[in-house]
């Protein structure tokens, strides 16, 4: 499985941004999809998950601004991310779970990587 996430981009605070993660592999519809972020000095953090069937999960810090969605046709997964903080600033990471069927907040629980897109939220 090989991801490859876009999207990221300098945006002043309240403003808004929409992370798109496109997979390869014929079986998109069966993994269960995350969002994760890391910035400078800190661990990478759970951001949001959705799984084979649509659930979805949010970090309580993004809850009711950020939404994770799917597009099966287009295997891809978008985070649209509104009213940005500057605590947002971080490289953004889509994952894949291969082997579950709900959506995990631990990197561990995720067996494949993107390879980040910075967002940064200028004050």
């Amino acid at each position: 499985v090989q991801l490859q996430a876009s999207g990221g981009g300098l945006v002043q605070a309240g403003g808004s941004l929409r992370l798109s993660c496109a997979a390869s592999g014929r079986t998109f519809s069966n993994y269960v999809m995350g969002w994760f972020r890391q910035a400078p000095g800190k661990e990478r953090e759970f951001v949001a998950g959705i799984s084979w069937s649509r659930s979805t999960n949010y970090a309580d810090s993004v809850k009711g601004r950020f939404t994770i969605s799917r597009d099966n046709a287009k295997n891809t997964v978008y985070l649209q991310m509104n009213s940005l903080k500057p605590e947002d600033t971080a490289v953004y990471y889509c994952a894949a779970d291969t082997r579950r069927y709900y959506s995990g907040s631990y990197p561990w629980e995720y067996d494949y990587w993107g390879q980040g897109t910075l967002v940064t939220v200028s004050s």
